[in-house]
């Protein structure tokens, strides 16, 4: 048998998953790293962290299976876009990776916008915004003028990674997208863009296919990792479109909905659709896109509580489900770092709104849940505002979605039915692209064929959705009202 090996880097852990060339998953490994919050707004992540994770990670598949590290025929990585990693020209780490989440670049987004909107808008298809790389470059080098000094080479999480494993420095189209230097009108690093922070194209990692076999796994790396010296690596991309790839979303008009750190709804498209609520991205299909709203801290705001005021969470989702639908009042926006689908404002703040007396932990947790529904409607109602053909039905993605409450939660309130499917991860679909990289699968669909099924699908319940949409009426209005305050309009 033959076993390929996926790695995603998520917002708070990496995943390894180890597939069998007969669509069989042989073992999983979990390894959980820390995001560093220095100040308030800030989000960074320390990219030895990563490394760290991906020799835990590969060591825990290795044993679970059993199998022999010469038995994997091929390694392929993803990971969040946006998060750049400064290296000097030795490829050593001059400062901790800024997360996309962060938001302290709001100058340097103001800057962009008044100088060089057209620019980026036409080249880039997107409004500067706190979660690209250019801002967050452009803040280092305003602020950080000795680290700045020192940038020699660029490289993004997954590539930093895969660097120490093959020595490589490639990056593929799609994670250049997510980076606000690249013209996807030309498919290259834009001179213009790049031009900005006073750097020129060739500083910038050579742009590939997220199929393409960049390099095997060298001595060192194979001493750390336990891998077998000279394994094949590819590029890999993006976790969002190895997701949408490993749900099945395939086609024009599938659509997946992701309950993660953050949360998204991503519709399959033959083209982008420029518009400031949505992020475009091509697929790996070729011609198509998976254009998708975004909300920042979707699943982080669930852990957020879990952390904050304990409890495991099956404990939590018990605690909700004995409260009805609106927790008697009491709302939540889960703005805990600004906000984008529909808002693109960084500055709003997470609330809670209606708080009584009578009110419990239970009322909390529900509101917490109920809260991030209510943001997955906003994304929603983004894209049917642009009459984007899609299904009636989503595939659910993400570690919110293991959880029977929040999944009807999601479907009540969006009024559509969730699909489960028995795999939909990113580290699931980095292993599948492994094996087409190789020839294991044929193309994307023979591989979902092989190594997908569905599990469950939840219907929504129309009565619920009334509630839903009259609890959604007070949510925008509580929105509504309490944007100038975090503006400092008040002032």
């Amino acid at each position: 048998m033959k076993y390929l090996l996926g790695i995603d880097f998520g917002g708070g852990a990496s995943k390894a998953t180890l597939l069998r060339e007969d669509g069989v998953i042989c073992a999983t490994h979990t390894t959980e790293y820390v995001t560093l919050y220095p100040k308030v707004g800030y989000a960074e992540q320390n990219p030895d962290d990563w490394f760290s994770a991906t020799s835990e990670n590969i060591s825990g598949v290795l044993e679970k299976s059993g199998i022999s590290p010469n038995e994997i025929c091929a390694v392929s990585l993803d990971a969040a876009t946006h998060t750049a990693v400064l290296c000097d020209e030795n490829f050593r780490v001059i400062r901790p990776a800024i997360y996309w989440t962060d938001t302290r670049s709001t100058k340097e987004v103001a800057y962009l916008k008044e100088n060089y909107s057209d620019i980026i808008e036409k080249q880039v298809l997107h409004k500067p915004d706190t979660i690209w790389t250019l801002p967050e470059l452009l803040w280092v080098k305003n602020n950080e003028p000795e680290n700045w000094k020192k940038v020699k080479k660029i490289l993004f999480a997954k590539d930093y990674v895969r660097h120490r494993l093959t020595g490589d420095y490639v990056t593929d189209y799609i994670e250049a997208e997510g980076s606000m230097m690249f013209d996807i009108n030309k498919m290259a690093w834009s001179d213009e863009l790049c031009g900005i922070l006073g750097i020129a194209t060739d500083m910038m990692p050579k742009i590939v296919k997220p199929a393409d076999i960049v390099g095997g796994i060298t001595a060192e790396a194979a001493n750390l990792t336990g891998l077998c010296e000279g394994t094949p690596v590819l590029c890999g991309t993006t976790d969002t479109v190895m997701e949408v790839f490993a749900s099945g979303a395939v086609e024009k008009g599938d659509m997946t909905l992701k309950l993660a750190t953050a949360g998204r709804i991503c519709i399959v498209t033959d083209k982008p659709y420029p518009d400031i609520n949505l992020i475009n991205y091509s697929h790996i299909i070729g011609g198509c896109f998976y254009p998708g709203t975004a909300t920042k801290s979707c699943a982080a705001s669930y852990r957020w509580f879990r952390d904050t005021f304990g409890e495991d969470y099956r404990e939590l989702d018990k605690m909700a489900e004995s409260i009805e639908i609106g927790a008697e009042g009491l709302i939540f926006h889960p703005y805990l770092n600004g906000e984008l689908t529909p808002y693109a404002n960084p500055k709003l703040c997470a609330d809670f709104v209606g708080v009584r007396a009578s009110h419990k932990k239970a009322h909390f947790t529900r509101a917490v849940l109920e809260g991030v529904a209510m943001s997955m409607l906003d994304c929603k109602e983004a894209l049917d505002n642009l009459k984007i053909e899609h299904k009636d039905s989503a595939v659910i993605i993400g570690g919110g979605g293991k959880s029977p409450l929040w999944r009807q939660m999601i479907a009540d309130s969006l009024g559509i039915e969730l699909i489960q499917m028995k795999y939909a991860d990113s580290s699931f679909g980095s292993a599948m692209l492994a094996g087409i990289a190789v020839g294991i699968f044929q193309n994307p669909k023979n591989a979902l064929e092989k190594c997908n099924a569905v599990v469950s699908k939840t219907s929504p319940s129309i009565e619920n959705t009334a509630k839903y949409r009259e609890l959604f009426k007070k949510y925008k209005a509580i929105q509504k009202a309490l944007e100038p305050i975090y503006n400092g309009e008040y002032l």
